[in-house]
């Protein structure tokens, strides 16, 4: 979609490639090959007009240093995107599949100042109460039970069926989630990601989260929602829902991207081509470090809004637009050199920088050191079933993601559960007593006395089986 003249927030330099249009970030041609657009952008400066979705314009910071001067001065860039003149003014359509991830919350990812302040002390202090030895263990837990449904298949998809579900029932249980809060919490956060029917899923997890803030207050827990509604910042109800949209936003979907995009790092190196510091035997740490390198799991984010016109080095960022962060491109900017890359494991953005830095960078590095840990010692066997140059990025401007990893192994058996490919319905079985011993029934009569069983959803099934 090329836009009308003047309607970028960026004025490309004159014999730039990127002159006359924009440069979407949502299509396949992106995802395929998205360093080559990097490359393009630097070399005609330290941002480039890009479209995120049909119809939302932004620019794109893709130069390192100019990058740190947008994170570190929270001053002239705001987060808060009540700003954005383009929304504001009602140019954006309501059922754009970005708006999720950028519409204004009450939070600490959209808000400055004092109330960034508040809103943020009461998230990093709940998060300082979790145990590294509980969220390992329940890390274990959830990876026993993913890998139980494929391991007598001898085959799996570890995006689909490991390093996507992981996470989510994770987070259902670090905030305390019930089993059918915590369904439709997996539900429309995955819809939401994955950019189906946005808006509904967004009503949905409103609500199931509303719904757990409220239990919360009644039937307080070990658990990050009692821990938020406990801090000294007294949290509204709207802010509660909120802080939790936003660690599940900032913890789902960057962790299956960093759990998955490590496994492809490490399981093709055996493959004809693989680089020479992968394989069998690289360390996961050293596969986590080289993907937040150069293939950050959330590879475009970090929206801010000028907040007047400001020049960064010749081009012009007008007040109140979309400027985003490449954490992809400051990372591969060749001004950094190989050296640094290799000497400074912390020199990176992937975890961001500033006011705003990622708060729960040591919890997130645990979780996929032990998820990734936990199916290579599990599946030793285990190897890439597609050629690693030939697996599919899934489009998006956000993220740096995988369709699929497809992987062939040795079937075993399965420890807890029976292999299935989804959660198991309920059964007769799992009916109350009265239900199990009564006469048989004709069927139609059985179908019209009994009521219509509601499908489990992953959450409640893992309940069942590790129901304390």
């Amino acid at each position: 979609m090329d836009p009308s003249p003047g309607a970028t927030p960026y004025s490309a330099p004159a014999g730039c490639p990127m002159h006359q249009q924009q440069t979407s970030l949502y299509g396949p041609e992106f995802a395929a090959d998205p360093h080559r657009v990097y490359d393009t952008f630097r070399a005609h400066g330290p941002a480039a007009p890009i479209e995120l979705a049909p119809g939302v314009d932004a620019t794109l910071i893709v130069q390192h240093e100019a990058a740190l001067r947008v994170l570190q001065n929270p001053a002239l860039f705001a987060r808060d995107s009540r700003r954005w003149a383009a929304l504001r003014e009602g140019a954006i359509p309501m059922d754009s599949p970005v708006l999720p991830m950028m519409m204004y919350r009450p939070n600490c990812l959209f808000t400055d100042g004092a109330e960034h302040l508040r809103l943020r002390k009461a998230v990093t202090e709940s998060l300082a109460r979790l145990n590294s030895s509980r969220v390992s263990r329940d890390v274990e837990r959830i990876a026993d039970y993913l890998i139980d449904q494929f391991i007598e298949r001898g085959s799996a998809d570890l995006l689909n069926e490991y390093a996507k579900l992981l996470p989510l029932l994770l987070f259902n249980q670090l905030f305390g989630c019930p089993g059918d809060i915590g369904d439709r919490l997996t539900r429309s956060m995955s819809a939401i990601f994955d950019g189906e029917d946005v808006l509904r899923a967004n009503a949905e997890l409103t609500e199931c989260l509303m719904e757990l803030v409220a239990l919360k207050r009644r039937q307080p827990g070990d658990d990050i929602t009692s821990w938020l509604i406990q801090h000294p910042a007294g949290l509204r109800d709207e802010e509660l829902k909120d802080q939790l949209v936003m660690l599940m936003g900032a913890g789902v979907e960057p962790e299956r991207n960093l759990i998955a995009n490590a496994l492809l790092l490490m399981l093709s190196g055996d493959q004809p081509g693989g680089h020479e510091r992968r394989g069998s035997g690289m360390l996961v740490e050293d596969a986590l470090d080289d993907v937040l390198w150069n293939n950050p799991p959330i590879a475009n984010y970090a929206t801010h809004y000028p907040v007047r016109d400001i020049e960064l080095d010749g081009v012009v960022l007008k007040a109140e637009t979309p400027v985003l962060i490449s954490f992809a491109a400051a990372n591969s900017d060749p001004s950094l050199t190989d050296a640094r890359q290799t000497l400074s494991k912390g020199a990176h953005l992937a975890w961001g920088a500033g006011p705003h830095v990622c708060p729960a960078k040591s919890p997130a590095t645990l979780i996929a050191l032990t998820a990734i840990e936990k199916i290579l010692n599990t599946v030793p066997d285990l190897s890439l079933a597609v050629p690693a140059s030939g697996v599919a990025w899934r489009p998006g401007p956000f993220h740096r993601a995988l369709v699929a990893l497809p992987v062939r192994f040795t079937p075993t058996a399965a420890r807890r559960t029976p292999a299935a490919a989804q959660p198991p319905a309920p059964t007769s079985a799992q009916l109350p007593d009265p239900y199990r011993n009564a006469p048989p029934q004709p069927a139609a009569a059985r179908h019209a006395a009994e009521p219509a069983k509601k499908p489990k959803g992953w959450w409640s099934s893992f309940l069942d089986v590790f129901r304390v």
